[in-house]
């Protein structure tokens, strides 16, 4: 099934401003979307996805609060933190499946946050904070991007200690390294043009988010 499917045909959802930021960023990477309610969450992955750059090649949850937070003891005991993943990786007790919770009850679950952790080795955190709630309709999006500030780091460079330094050394063409990260980026991006950190393309971004939720729009109708 499309990811894109599950929860994409309500009527008259909610649209929830949702601001998403990098956790620890310097300077921010963050992005304000406008998301129908319903959206279950991984749809919500996949607009992630798109709206930071990755490309789902790594693990990812979501939780409604910070997993690196150090616990409280509640009457003695450690709580159970739930957390949201695919399916087919629920293992542990409070592993739930992302598929079968929406934007809105995990929000309502968080107080107005929650968190989404992607790529657990390199753990690109992402805080998501509800903004505002208006009345939805037909014809609102599933998801838009109306905000945000430059790009997501690269796909497996080592954090943000390992994607500073990568940046700092394509910034310099003295760097030692300078060289050897230029095609590192090149292969990563598929570009060989001058790679730009500060450069978010908030157009091609809701086309893409666009054509996503059209394919599966068109999909259910031909099943029907």
């Amino acid at each position: 099934m499309d990811i894109f499917n599950a929860g994409a045909g309500a009527d008259h959802d909610s649209i929830l401003e949702l601001r998403v930021e990098l956790v620890t960023s310097e300077p921010e990477i963050w992005r304000l979307f406008q998301l129908r309610s319903s959206l279950a969450l991984d749809q919500v992955h996949q607009v992630l996805q798109t709206a930071f750059g990755w490309k789902d090649a790594h693990l990812h949850r979501f939780l409604t609060s910070d997993p690196f937070a150090p616990l409280r003891p509640v009457d003695g005991e450690f709580p159970e933190v739930p957390q949201w993943l695919p399916r087919q990786e629920c293992e542990e007790p409070g592993d739930r499946p992302e598929e079968d919770c929406s934007l809105d009850q995990l929000l309502a679950l968080g107080s107005g946050r929650a968190f989404y952790e992607y790529d657990f080795g390199d753990s690109w955190l992402h805080r998501l904070e509800l903004v505002s709630r208006r009345p939805g309709d037909d014809d609102s999006p599933h998801a838009r991007l109306i905000d945000g500030a430059r790009r997501g780091p690269l796909e497996d460079s080592g954090g943000f200690p390992g994607y500073e330094e990568i940046m700092d050394a394509l910034a310099d063409p003295s760097h030692p390294d300078h060289a050897e990260h230029a095609a590192w980026v090149a292969d990563i991006t598929g570009s060989d043009a001058p790679f730009d950190p500060a450069f978010l393309d908030i157009p091609a971004v809701n086309r893409t988010l666009a054509e996503q939720f059209r394919r599966t729009q068109s999909g259910e109708k031909r099943r029907k």
